[in-house]
């Protein structure tokens, strides 16, 4: 257990930082999901740029490493680009 004022307020820290990157994790998940399953090409283009500035965002806050954020996006614009 924790002894200095401190240590308290970083275990507080990371406690709530925990938290909120695993929700914002979760919502990158759902959203990649969402745009691998989506086989409208019209719909899936709506959704690559809100989910390219979502990946952005993460990588930048160090929530997942900047090279997945970029296979990531790779990734999905290549299955938009082979939808039809």
């Amino acid at each position: 257990m924790a002894h200095h004022k401190s240590a308290k307020k970083r275990i507080r820290q990371t406690e709530s930082k925990r938290l909120s990157n695993k929700y914002n994790a979760r919502g990158m998940r759902n959203a990649l999901k969402e745009l691998r399953g989506t086989g409208e090409k019209a719909a899936a283009e709506e959704l690559l740029p809100k989910v390219n500035s979502m990946l952005d965002k993460l990588a930048k806050t160090n929530v997942i490493h900047k090279n997945k954020a970029s296979n990531l996006k790779s990734k999905i614009q290549k299955h938009v680009s082979g939808l039809s």
